[in-house]
């Protein structure tokens, strides 16, 4: 005889309020997971994980560039961000996502795409950047490609042309 799982629509609505995603995935998640919180976040990344490796093959020809000028002056980057429709690129969470990265990359100044994935996010250090791309994939349920980015920094030496 299996035991009965309940699920709360209080702990389905602080998941969904975390990570954005669909209350059926949540709830499935939850069942899942046993009714434990933590457990079925992670079987949630990991579902994102998948899907995300599913969809990494689509071209991602809209997005949007990203910019952020430190507030002293010296430093600003660029970051491009590529996603597969006019729609995703237009959408909140993806803009969120941009600016997020805009932050991170000026803050800690990774020499390459491959190193920011692998950073923990200043905004929250339990998350990688990588775990943020997989939550954005799945909240928009499209390929999601952080396609290039660069830092500009004024040099103490003077410049002439």
């Amino acid at each position: 005889m299996s035991k009965e799982i309940t699920i709360s629509a209080k702990d389905v609505q602080e998941i969904r309020n975390e990570t954005g995603l669909g209350v059926m995935d949540i709830k499935n998640a939850l069942e899942q997971a046993g009714g434990n919180k933590e457990k079925a976040l992670e079987i949630l990344k990991e579902k994102a994980g998948e899907k995300m490796e599913k969809r990494a093959g689509r071209a991602t020809g809209q997005g949007k560039i990203g910019a952020y000028v430190h507030g002293d002056g010296k430093s600003a980057c660029m970051v491009e961000v590529g996603c597969e429709t006019d729609f995703v690129a237009k959408n909140e969470y993806f803009i969120a996502f941009v600016k997020d990265l805009t932050l991170q990359i000026i803050s800690m100044k990774p020499i390459n795409i491959e190193e920011l994935l692998d950073q923990d996010f200043i905004k929250d250090s339990k998350k990688k950047i990588s775990d943020l791309l997989k939550e954005i994939v799945a909240k928009t349920g499209e390929n999601i490609e952080i396609k290039r980015f660069t830092v500009y920094e004024i040099a103490n030496d003077p410049i002439t042309c």
